[in-house]
């Protein structure tokens, strides 16, 4: 038996040293390799990615970046369990810069490949087609089709993807002609002014312009829509691997359609049926939460209807609500707010009603005491809807233009400009959805009125400005 044994282990002894060999020179070889880009992007631990402050891209709002860009790669840097480095540049050139030089690992600008961009990375598969749209002047002759621009002059934006979409439409359409825009113009900006007949522009960055160019019109969409992608650092094809993957997982889920389908841009009107809500609300929601928005009102030196105000415009006086942006509760505060403000949870009506109040004080310091009431609490307002970065760059546009920046029915009709390229280029916060602030205002004051003029609540709305209440730092900080 001792034999029979002996003979095994002296013929498997062998094979072993073979094996245990192969695997060490396999740990050594694994040891010695150059890590992957995507091995030393996680050694690292966060991810650079470049991009441009365009609404369709990434731009501050009141409460942190936004941008649909800004969306995907945060969730993409999640994914891979990274921290997420991203910033702007001020065009496409320093884009590409910004890659080839391997200060960022992705570039996401809504980006289209092409020659150029074939020589600073690589292009991922594209995350969507944007429709392009024809756009005109209202009051003129609205083309239908192709064959309506035979003898048409389209005008696009210098050097911009609309002119690979228009030179491959040339293949069907041999009689189509466009030019470019002059330097600080824009196409839409050309055709309100009349100085062209027709543009050609991304569906999804009209949606955001429109609201500048009140007097241009949609024709009709181009036959041709623009693919857009990522485009990946140079000689990285497992990060590529990853992008690729981290689309597919979202477009199967359906996440991507949801991101692409919010409609920030869009706002509405006050209508009757909203006051309507308004008085059914009054009655069946309010009683549960006024004594708290009576208390938080007490503590942080406001009037409470002015909380109760936001608080209607924010959620409808549902702790339950969340909106596609993630924010929560009575107030809305996203998660980095509440945590900031102390608060753990966001359905808490109590609990957010407090850290909404708390937070609108916060926001208050920042707002000059300069200011006479009640336009300082209209700024106020306003800087607790888009941010008082975006607020300050309109009272100094406001400034610059003769106006008078402690105004807010001066200041309102300068914000809306900060989406328009040629002025928040030079803002300091970048660009912002100006609109929206100056929607967001008449909207609380008119809910304020309607608070004002419920039976029992006659007394005038309190828009004076309040000796400060200190506010305590936020847990933690």
């Amino acid at each position: 038996m001792r034999r029979r044994i002996g003979k095994r282990l002296r013929g498997v002894g062998p094979r072993l040293i073979a094996m245990t060999a192969i695997t060490t020179f396999a740990l050594l070889a694994h040891r010695d390799r150059t890590p992957t880009p995507l091995e030393h992007i996680r050694a690292r631990g966060e991810l650079r990615v470049v991009t441009l402050n365009l609404p369709t891209c990434y731009y501050l709002g009141a409460k942190g970046p936004k941008g649909l860009e800004y969306d995907l790669a945060r969730r993409f840097a999640a994914s891979l369990g990274l921290g997420l480095k991203i910033f702007a540049v001020a065009n496409e050139a320093d884009l590409m810069k910004a890659l080839a030089s391997g200060q960022a690992d992705i570039a996401a600008a809504q980006i289209t490949a092409d020659a150029a961009w074939d020589q600073v990375g690589a292009p991922a598969a594209p995350y969507a087609q944007i429709p392009q749209l024809v756009v005109y002047r209202s009051g003129q002759p609205a083309p239908d089709d192709l064959p309506h621009l035979q003898n048409a002059m389209l005008i696009v934006g210098k050097d911009s993807a609309q002119e690979g979409v228009l030179q491959k439409l040339t293949l069907v359409a041999p009689f189509l002609k466009w030019g470019v825009t002059a330097p600080g113009t824009t196409p839409l900006q050309s055709v309100e002014d009349g100085e062209s007949g027709y543009a050609v522009v991304d569906a999804r960055a009209y949606s955001y312009a429109r609201h500048l160019y009140p007097d241009t019109r949609v024709a009709f969409t181009l036959p041709q829509a623009r693919p857009v992608q990522w485009m990946v650092r140079q000689g990285a094809p497992d990060l590529m691997r990853a992008v690729n993957h981290f689309f597919e997982s979202i477009k199967a889920s359906g996440e991507l359609t949801k991101l692409m389908q919010r409609d920030s841009a869009a706002t509405d009107s006050f209508h009757y049926q909203e006051s309507r809500l308004f008085e059914t609300y009054f009655v069946e929601r309010l009683p549960r939460y006024r004594a708290w928005f009576q208390e938080a009102a007490a503590r942080y030196g406001f009037d409470w209807r002015l909380l109760a105000a936001i608080g209607f415009q924010e959620s409808r006086w549902n702790p339950a609500a969340i909106s596609t942006a993630g924010a929560k509760g009575v107030m809305m505060l996203t998660s980095d707010t509440a945590q900031a403000m102390g608060l753990t949870n966001r359905g808490n009506a109590k609990d957010s009603i407090f850290a909404g109040a708390r937070y609108l004080a916060e926001v208050r310091k920042m707002v000059p005491t300069h200011i006479p009431e009640p336009d300082r609490t209209w700024f106020l307002i306003a800087a607790y809807n888009a941010g008082f970065g975006h607020v300050e760059d309109a009272r100094v546009l406001a400034q610059r233009m003769g106006k008078n920046p402690d105004s807010w029915a001066e200041v309102r009709k300068v914000l809306p400009l900060l989406a328009d390229p040629r002025w928040y280029s030079e803002a300091k916060n970048g660009y912002a959805q100006g609109w929206q602030p100056v929607a967001y205002v008449k909207r609380v004051r008119e809910f304020m009125q309607l608070l004002e003029w419920q039976p029992g609540d006659g007394t005038l709305i309190q828009t004076a400005a309040m000796a400060p209440v200190a506010v305590p730092s936020p847990a933690g900080s």
